[in-house]
């Protein structure tokens, strides 16, 4: 994922009142709502209606969540492409799917119909390719019928028993989609069309993803590491084991950490260390504190080993990126 994938969304919404969705269509006029009276996030969805039975979304999000609520179509097929940040649909039946940029996720929209879409990185930018998949049979596109695409055919392989299934990112996948993402706006129609019947075809002759990768979770195991994510942030001082972790919240530590990664997207030690490091940074910038306090603040007792992992992270020393970003002179021993 690009270093500076957040402020790629940020500048896309930088018109886009907090709490606010704009949706727009081709044609018509943009419309401004708010998904629920408590959400507190901004986005932008466009949709583009292709051929009989095929809908395609481009999505924005910056925020923690977004209530996603359609039709339950029990012929409906949506498949969605994860560009930037992370995105989990908290489904029907206790189920959770994670992606993250590359993956790409297959699931029936009857068990999606009242779903909240997650983002655990509070950012997101994706496509969507929504199917009717019996109105898409009555009317196949002739490329779609020249390869024998059966649109049923889609359902049946990869969502067996209507249980969500995704393939994890890789070169195929990005060649398909990777020139969507910034096509001038009277290409766009044109170009959808063509790759979503590419995306089909694609699918058509691809072998569903083997069990588990990526894979579904439990609800409530994801509301667990979320809350364990929550506390970790609050108090990036303290050091604690994942066994400790594990044992204070009744998990499994290989499934906490397994868990942990599809959910936010690396091992808790990286993100934890990541985490430290970007709110290092901050504090660099913003205040008057030493070096050696931040360090502290950050769960550093040592601060050359502090200084020596943020010169890994940032490629400077901390003094020195202080200087760089106009942050505050470090104090020197005696001063007040």
């Amino acid at each position: 994922m690009e270093a500076n994938w957040i402020q790629t969304i940020e500048a896309r919404l930088a018109e886009v009142p907090p709490g606010t969705l704009v949706e727009v269509s081709p044609g018509g006029a943009a419309r401004y709502h708010r998904p629920d009276p408590r959400w507190k996030g901004r986005g932008r969805m466009e949709t583009y209606p292709l051929f009989p039975g095929a809908v395609f979304t481009h999505l924005w999000v910056l925020g923690e969540a977004l209530p996603h609520r359609h039709a339950p179509l029990g012929s409906g097929l949506e498949i969605t492409h994860c560009r930037l940040g992370r995105v989990g649909w908290e489904m029907q039946e206790g189920l959770t799917l994670y992606l993250g940029p590359g993956d790409l996720a297959l699931h029936p929209m009857a068990c999606c119909a009242r779903s909240l879409l997650r983002f655990p990185l509070e950012g997101y930018e994706g496509f969507s390719l929504s199917l009717d998949v019996e109105t898409l049979k009555a009317h196949l596109p002739p490329a779609l019928a020249l390869g024998r695409v059966d649109p049923g055919r889609l359902l049946e392989k990869f969502c067996p028993q209507g249980k969500p299934a995704a393939l994890p990112a890789r070169a195929d996948l990005d060649h398909i989609f990777r020139p969507l993402y910034d096509l001038p706006a009277d290409l766009r129609p044109a170009y959808y069309t063509l790759k979503a019947e590419e995306l089909l075809l694609y699918l058509a002759q691809t072998q569903p993803p083997k069990e588990g990768v990526p894979q579904a979770y439990l609800s409530q195991q994801v509301e667990v590491i979320r809350a364990i994510h929550d506390q970790l942030m609050a108090h990036p001082d303290r050091r604690v084991t994942i066994e400790a972790l594990a044992r204070a919240h009744h998990m499994n530590a290989s499934t906490l950490k397994s868990v942990f990664k599809a959910v936010y997207g690396e091992p808790i030690a990286s993100h934890m260390k990541r985490h430290r490091m970007e709110d290092a940074a901050r504090l660099l910038r913003e205040t008057d504190r030493s070096v050696g306090d931040i360090a502290q603040q950050v769960g550093y007792k040592n601060q050359s080993k502090f200084s020596k992992v943020f010169r890994d992270h940032f490629q400077v020393l901390p003094t020195a990126y202080r200087r760089e970003h106009g942050g505050y002179p470090d104090k020197k021993p005696g001063d007040r």
